[in-house]
């Protein structure tokens, strides 16, 4: 089983900078309710820079940092961002918004100053679906010339997907894009209904765990890595146990026999890709990581939240150090306790690789220690 080989109680694996809401689409989903223009107050160059430092502090190995939005590319300093995190020692990922900003010379120059990794969204199999939920037409092609560009320079690519209802039956020709993009991972975001995502549908909690075990068998494909849906991980170790018991296809999570969705996603792959990958990958569990247990989100305006998707300020960095906003702020210690949460979540035996995803449980019923409502396993506590 995959671990991170340090103590999550004293810093994270992964910081996301949302270094500004500026950008200039209109995303069904977006968690930042991204603006057209900066907003005032946000993080300044020499303000980031600090931020930077106080990441690179860190013992080794230091948290992976990557530059988001809102839309990164809205930033006239982003390049001499990622120029200062690279020479402290920091792996620095672009998470850019495909826009006119979007260019071969802007990626050459990030390329240049140290950035290791790019990832753009793709979040429909035909121009039709994407462009809708990106609110612009063109998207779509401007996106697969993007993931072109991006790998042409030399970037990992990375392709990001959120899955709803009304796209959940798109995603195996979205698995064969992604695999001819030549994305290194497919990065899954289970909706979380906040910001403009509460307008969305999203799975019911069956609907997700059959697309947790679609996940985990496409996973010789593609590496994959899912946003709160932590039951992923669950689900891994569930199937790596079956394994080695010596019964592949048997189902450990309830239901005994996965529903239709999962079905017709298998169905629907093997018509798309055959029934293995020519040269299959081995799946690895993802790491342990949640909101606030390896995990945090820096604002704009420097705010720290344990996600970008769980709306609770823990401080800001203008005024106290990162460090300790993550090691020693109640809530950030809360999240990293699996035996405060409430429910199912509290009782289960994945709980410690799991816990449920703290956003959605926050968005749902407004307690961020609450069982997850979109689970469906049943602990064996429980039964």
């Amino acid at each position: 089983m995959r671990q991170v080989h340090h103590d999550l109680n004293d810093k994270p694996f992964i910081v996301i900078w949302e270094v500004t809401r500026a950008c200039q689409l209109v995303c069904q989903h977006c968690r930042a309710e991204a603006q057209k223009t900066a907003a005032p107050g946000q993080l300044t160059t020499e303000q980031g820079k600090d931020l930077l430092r106080q990441l690179a502090a860190y013992d080794k190995p230091r948290p992976l940092v990557v530059f988001t939005g809102g839309d990164c590319f809205e930033r006239e300093d982003l390049v001499e961002l990622t120029e200062y995190g690279c020479s402290l020692g920091l792996a620095v990922s672009i998470s850019p918004s495909v826009t006119p900003l979007f260019t071969r010379e802007r990626l050459e120059r990030l390329k240049a100053a140290g950035a290791r990794a790019m990832s753009v969204s793709l979040d429909g199999a035909t121009a039709e679906t994407h462009d809708a939920f990106r609110g612009f037409a063109g998207t779509f092609d401007k996106t697969l010339e993007a993931a072109r560009m991006i790998t042409d320079v030399g970037f990992r690519l990375q392709i990001n997907t959120t899955f709803t209802k009304k796209t959940i039956l798109e995603a195996p020709q979205m698995l064969k894009n992604a695999i001819e993009m030549g994305a290194f991972m497919w990065y899954l975001f289970l909706l979380v209904p906040t910001g403009r995502g509460a307008q969305l549908d999203a799975l019911s909690p069956d609907e997700r765990e059959d697309v947790m075990h679609w996940l985990h068998d496409v996973s010789d494909r593609i590496a994959i890595k899912t946003t709160e849906a932590p039951q992923y991980r669950r689900v891994a170790l569930q199937r790596e146990a079956a394994e080695a018991a010596g019964t592949p296809h048997a189902e450990l999570a309830q239901p005994a026999e996965r529903g239709e969705l999962y079905h017709w996603l298998s169905r629907e792959t093997t018509k798309l890709l055959g029934e293995r990958a020519p040269k299959p990958r081995v799946p690895r569990p993802p790491l342990a990581i949640n909101s606030g247990s390896g995990f945090a989100f820096v604002s704009h305006l420097g705010d720290v939240y344990p996600s970008g998707f769980l709306p609770i300020v823990v401080g800001n960095v203008k005024d106290r150090p990162f460090a300790e906003l993550y090691r020693d702020t109640t809530v950030m210690q809360e999240l990293r306790t699996p035996a405060m949460f409430g429910g199912a979540c509290g009782i289960c035996e994945f709980n410690h690789v799991c816990g449920g995803s703290r956003s959605t449980a926050y968005a749902l019923t407004g307690d961020y220690l609450a069982e997850d409502p979109t689970c469906s396993y049943q602990p064996d506590a429980a039964r």
